[in-house]
């Protein structure tokens, strides 16, 4: 088990930053949380969705930071992440937002070099103060030594829902306009760039240790149009914040292919889903940079044991070396909450259970 005086924080930013606990010596751990980890899984959010909209409970920073907590509380998870929305920065740029049952709606789509145009550039100590006010409320009430993760989408994926309108798993639209106006793509990525820089230099001013931009279209890019439009977009945002020293982790869903761009945005984590190998992504990346994930979500539906084994073969295939165990993905709602936990506890115990067991052949 950990040393009494190693932190969650601590044990996750060191992950982040490819570091092990003191110099020549092997981690005791992985630091464990889940993508959604705060949602409808849980019956503590149901309760509070019973009495509130989702956008109010966005919007009320008491109400966010009581949502974020409770899987640290119900799991006992190594992180909290923030209880908000990737389409904040689109409502904050001008385009109103609603979220009925079906899925979120955004008004007035982008969809020619104009609509960019009008787009605001905002203050997010003004108009999204209320993420940032959340997060200190986390801060309040878990105390210094958790971390506390900020996020954003990244700009294309933000650029996908901005131009289709809404978030219903199709962004053929998107690519069309990508196809026939690039220079309106790239002149909306640029303004996405600069507001979501501004936007997690925010959270991080609130007291967010690391932050997540989340990447869920990346994989509708060919390699060519992902360098070429993706890449230079999201390697502003990573770089505006290194001033920062604040860990920045990339999440990038079904993009395998992508493996070697998603590095050279310079992120100090790749999050990457269950399509991409976990050992061989530390072969091709080395280990200058720390990974996150990756079991597939649907795998949490089926047997405790099950669960337990694909937390554990997760964190084999690293070493646990630079490893955050994660989903591929954000936890699916009908998960049960004792199959999460389960997830959580093996893969806090991998390391010690692997060596345990290998002292024991010996």
């Amino acid at each position: 088990m950990p040393d009494i005086t190693d932190t969650k924080r601590e044990l996750f930013l060191r992950a982040c930053r490819c570091q092990s606990a003191r110099p020549g010596q092997q981690n005791d751990r992985v630091p464990v949380w889940i993508m959604r980890q705060a949602g409808r899984y849980l019956p503590e959010y149901r309760a509070v969705r019973a009495k509130h909209s989702f956008l109010d409970i966005c919007k009320t920073p008491e109400l966010a930071a009581e949502v974020s907590i409770q899987p640290l509380y119900a799991l006992g998870v190594d992180a909290v992440i923030v209880f908000s929305d990737i389409l904040m920065v689109a409502e904050a740029m001008g385009l109103p937002l609603e979220v009925p049952d079906s899925g979120p709606v955004l008004s007035n789509p982008v969809r020619d070099m104009a609509s960019v145009r009008r787009l605001r550039d905002f203050d997010p100590e003004r108009q999204t103060r209320f993420v940032g006010d959340a997060i200190r409320a986390i801060r309040i009430e878990i105390g210094a030594d958790i971390p506390i993760i900020g996020f954003a989408a990244a700009p294309w994926t933000l650029a996908c829902y901005m131009i289709e309108g809404q978030t219903r798993g199709d962004v053929s639209r998107a690519k069309q306009l990508l196809r026939d106006e690039p220079q309106t793509v790239r002149e909306l990525l640029h303004r996405i760039a600069e507001s979501t820089t501004r936007y997690l230099q925010s959270q991080i001013a609130a007291g967010a240790d690391v932050v997540q931009l989340f990447d869920t279209w990346a994989s509708e890019l060919s390699m060519r149009d992902y360098d070429d439009f993706e890449l230079p977009a999201t390697r502003t945002v990573i770089q505006a914040l290194a001033s920062t020293s604040v860990p920045r982790i990339l999440f990038a869903k079904g993009s395998a292919q992508h493996l070697a761009g998603l590095a050279n945005t310079g992120a100090d984590v790749l999050s990457v889903d269950w399509n991409t190998d976990l050992a061989e992504a530390r072969r091709r990346l080395g280990n200058a940079v720390a990974l996150q994930g990756n079991v597939d979500p649907s795998i949490l539906l089926r047997d405790e044991t099950e669960v337990r084994h694909a937390a554990r073969q997760a964190v084999e295939r690293t070493g646990g070396f630079a490893h955050i165990l994660n989903l591929g993905h954000g936890i699916l709602p009908t998960t049960p909450v004792a199959n999460a936990k389960a997830f959580v506890e093996a893969g806090q115990t991998a390391l010690a259970a692997a060596r345990l067991q290998t002292s024991r052949a010996d």
